[in-house]
């Protein structure tokens, strides 16, 4: 693993370090992110697959879902397996364009799943605040809208930054103290004036985080207030039961996005963001499906039923 002193030449690969602060603990923390991105994706392959093959799963809340399960797959596998050596070797080496694509791919997909939680949050406002109407105004073309608006959106966005990136001269450092080639880390290796870039990065930033959640809790505050007109306990409840999973995922998902930009990259906050980064990139998938199949009798029910009628062609 080389790495090249400042000025010698133009860089043509990058060091990522990863977690050089494990040591006899390689072993285990690589385990058991192996096993969590196992487990991501089969969870996350369950439930497209169920929402594919169920009738019970056919409304438009569970549409959506499957593609948010597409989105958490894309996430984890493109920055799962490249850390997964990074760790086991104590640093690994990435050729110049493949830590571009990597960041193109883990831009878009991140920019996509924002796209696909506000998508998820009209629906419930649509579901809760609007019953009656719910049905003709979600209709299949507006789904089909929204779900190739977000995706296209989302690398869309993304490519507009990597081809600014691709414009930078990398002639100094090539080592990204991280466990994958994210922007903010790589930028600080450029020799070049980065002073435009981190504007349109800032920029860029309204549409893909801020509007989305600004959204997502207007939504909301209009969901409770309607929940809270409902007279009887009983419908509160089962108003509320709806929308509860899909609060919780957008709670994990922004939290742990506004801590790692909020929180100073450089100095003593490096091992933090790293830790932190590992909640919206790994965590957050595995536990995306779990929390949505926990009090969700219908996907409960589709899947022992999906298990019960491939269960002798499995024995």
């Amino acid at each position: 693993m080389k790495v090249q002193e400042i000025n010698s030449s133009t860089v043509t690969e990058f060091l990522i370090l990863g977690f050089p602060a494990l040591n006899d603990y390689k072993l285990p923390f690589f385990s058991i992110l192996l096993l969590m991105y196992s487990m991501t994706i089969c969870e996350n392959l369950l439930i497209i697959l169920l929402v594919s093959t169920s009738q019970r799963l056919y409304s438009p809340m569970y549409f959506f879902l499957g593609h948010l399960a597409l989105s958490d797959i894309v996430l984890v596998t493109i920055i799962v397996p490249k850390m997964l050596e990074v760790i086991i070797r104590g640093g690994s080496t990435s050729p110049y364009d493949e830590c571009l694509t990597q960041c193109y791919f883990y831009g878009g997909a991140v920019c996509a799943q924002c796209s696909l939680l506000t998508a998820m949050s009209y629906d419930r406002y649509l579901a809760i605040c609007k019953s009656i109407h719910y049905i003709s105004i979600m209709s299949v073309k507006l789904r089909y809208c929204l779900i190739i608006s977000s995706w296209l959106l989302g690398f869309m966005l993304a490519v507009i930054t990597i081809v600014t990136i691709c414009g930078l001269d990398f002639c100094g450092p090539n080592v990204i103290n991280h466990f994958f080639c994210e922007f903010a880390p790589l930028l600080e290796l450029s020799c070049s004036d980065t002073t435009v870039l981190n504007i349109e990065m800032i920029v860029i930033c309204f549409p893909i985080v801020a509007f989305p959640f600004l959204f997502i809790i207007i939504t909301y505050i209009y969901i409770c207030i309607t929940i809270l007109k409902i007279s009887s306990t009983s419908g509160r409840q089962k108003a509320f039961s709806t929308c509860s999973s899909h609060l919780v995922v957008v709670s994990f998902f922004y939290g742990s996005m506004l801590i790692i930009y909020m929180v100073p990259y450089r100095g003593h906050s490096l091992t933090v963001n790293k830790f932190i980064s590992l909640l919206y990139i790994v965590l957050t998938p595995l536990l995306n499906p779990i929390i949505y199949s926990l009090r969700n009798k219908e996907i409960q029910s589709s899947a022992m039923k999906y298990f019960k009628a491939h269960a002798k062609n499995w024995l």
